[in-house]
């Protein structure tokens, strides 16, 4: 039996289309890519398949790198930790139906952390949409799968409307809270012309900076408080001169959510780190008179990780976030700002650079920081205390260096302990969405994203086989990621936690393959090293290379030999 080569298929899918290669003016698809070229894309994720090759037809000639993952869900991934390091949209070309179920985890973790995404999908043609006829890839609708992890879902149905769908997209990730945006183009739209379209990049608006008045009140509620204190969340990444200005004026104790991490520098007199959810910084919290929150949802997963709903306010709130809806949420505000951080913290901070302030409580500020931090040092527990000196060697060997996790026990105790030295050098997916399998392709986005830094994955041997194909991605794209696989020979965290509840472990001691050998035919470099001065080396090593390095440490070896 004789079966039709995909380009039959692909014949097929462009009939009764306007002239598939036939007319020499530019495509839709190929428009895309100016267009994208315009706005400073510099990346493309992606799996080309038979259903996307026309929005590649002008790719090869442009400016735009494209990579390869071995699956959506890596391509998302990619473009989270690109966009984490950068600022700017990571962005993917995907597949219709599955590619986009694929990549659909990916989505709603880059949803949940407001990170800016761009998904760029092909969907079949306009007359077949919610058919049911079984397409080839065909889902009811498409568009509205992803609605509820976007800021918008949108089908084009007509070439002319692009320029203006991609500007609002682009106005999302400007301006507003920036969230994935799926953009799905008809397999007859992305080949049709483009003749007339406007190629230029949109003017696109500024960040709002918040009401006068609203501000106002703020700043005298902080300027009259003793016990100020400020709460900063991911929100606020792009304002740490601000906030480190606000808060030395005020002397407020500072608590980072996880994507705040390296808002205030290391060892800064007034950080409390990331340590809301453990008592002491929540008695702290709950004594201050006044809170600012800024550029977080105040959320459990930064505020409460241990789910015993103990975290509370004492004070008056006032809140700064640039989602009108979030400001409403968890904790209802006495002042409410929806602003750029940037912009409101600044404003803050002159308004009270004008006017005198309360005096503060006397030992309020840097002391009674340093008091809080020492007592949540003295009760760490001993795996805490080893990992955080796993940590600190990581930071010894490679002091720039950016660490992308996953969800495993050392991302944890880290979340705590580990304070970044500036931000964007420090995010996970054991927050927000909670995904496994994220830290692997997420250092390779951000390595793409910053490739003169040190970057590595820490990533527990459970997390590492949900995703470690993208091995073959790092190599291929040359991009020497350093992946640290804490090896606890299975889902260790969740075999406590069945353990901690009387529970029989059943599922999580699973089989775990011979990773150096593995990495190795995936083209890295891999080892095992298990103490401190092994691991220091290896990784100074390692960050000369041009390869990927696999360094595999065993839980229980690191346990018995690092001191605590």
């Amino acid at each position: 039996m004789n079966f039709p080569d995909i380009t039959d298929r692909l014949g097929e899918v462009c009939a009764n289309t306007v002239a598939c290669q036939a007319e020499p003016d530019r495509t839709c698809g190929e428009a895309l890519v100016t267009l994208l070229e315009g706005y400073g894309v510099q990346c493309v994720f992606g799996i080309p398949g038979v259903h996307t090759v026309e929005l590649y037809r002008g790719l090869a000639a442009s400016s735009i790198r494209h990579v390869t993952p071995r699956h959506e869900q890596g391509a998302g991934f990619m473009a989270d930790g690109y966009a984490r390091v950068t600022g700017k949209p990571g962005v993917c070309f995907i597949i219709t139906g599955p590619g986009m179920t694929n990549i659909a985890t990916a989505m709603a973790q880059a949803y949940a952390d407001s990170i800016p995404m761009l998904v760029i999908s092909s969907v079949n043609q306009r007359r077949q949409l919610a058919s049911g006829d079984g397409r080839l890839h065909e889902l009811p609708s498409q568009r509205d799968v992803f609605a509820g992890f976007t800021a918008f879902s949108h089908t084009l149905l007509d070439a002319a409307d692009l320029p203006q769908v991609l500007a609002r997209a682009f106005a999302v990730f400007e301006s507003a809270r920036p969230r994935p945006v799926h953009i799905e183009i008809p397999l007859d739209v992305i080949v049709a012309s483009a003749s007339g379209m406007t190629l230029t990049p949109a003017a696109l608006p500024e960040r709002p900076a918040g009401s006068a008045s609203a501000l106002a009140s703020a700043a005298d509620l902080l300027g009259g408080a003793q016990r100020p204190l400020i709460l900063a969340g991911g929100g606020a990444v792009q304002a740490s001169v601000e906030l480190r200005e606000l808060a030395e004026r005020l002397q407020a104790p500072v608590a980072l959510t996880i994507n705040a991490k390296g808002l205030l520098p290391c060892g800064h007199p007034l950080s409390l780190g990331s340590t809301q959810s453990l008592p002491d910084t929540r008695t702290l919290i709950r004594e201050a008179d006044v809170v600012l929150a800024v550029g977080t949802e105040l959320g459990e997963t930064d505020y409460d990780v241990g789910f015993d709903g103990g975290f509370a306010l004492g004070g008056r709130l006032i809140r700064i976030d640039i989602d009108a809806q979030q400001v409403m949420r968890n904790f209802r505000p006495d002042v409410a700002i929806v602003a750029d951080a940037k912009h409101a913290l600044g404003s803050l901070s002159a308004r009270l650079h004008e006017r005198a302030l309360t005096s503060r409580q006397a030992d309020w500020g840097a002391p009674r920081v340093a008091a809080v931090r020492a007592a949540l040092m003295a009760g760490y527990d001993d795996p805490t205390r080893s990992q955080k000196h796993f940590i600190d060697t990581i930071i010894r060997a490679l002091p720039d260096v950016i660490i992308a996790g996953d969800s495993t026990s050392p991302v944890y105790a880290g979340n705590f302990v580990h304070d970044a030295a500036a931000p964007r050098s420090w995010f996970n997916s054991s927050t927000g969405f909670g995904t496994l399998g994220y830290g692997l392709p997420a250092a390779i986005g951000a390595k793409l994203a910053a490739p003169h830094r040190p970057v590595v994955c820490l990533i527990g041997d459970g997390g590492l086989q949900f995703t470690m194909p993208e091995l073959a991605s790092a190599v291929e794209a040359r991009v020497p990621v350093i992946v640290l696989l804490w090896n606890n020979f299975g889902y260790g965290e969740i075999r406590k936690y069945m353990v901690q509840r009387d529970i029989t472990p059943v599922g999580v001691d699973i089989y775990t393959p011979d990773f150096i050998a593995l990495a190795r035919g995936f083209g890295c470099a891999a080892s095992r090293v298990d103490e401190p001065g092994s691991l220091l080396a290896e990784l100074q090593q390692a960050a000369l290379r041009g390869v990927p390095t696999v360094i595999e440490i065993d839980e229980a070896n690191w346990f018995g030999k690092v001191p605590v």
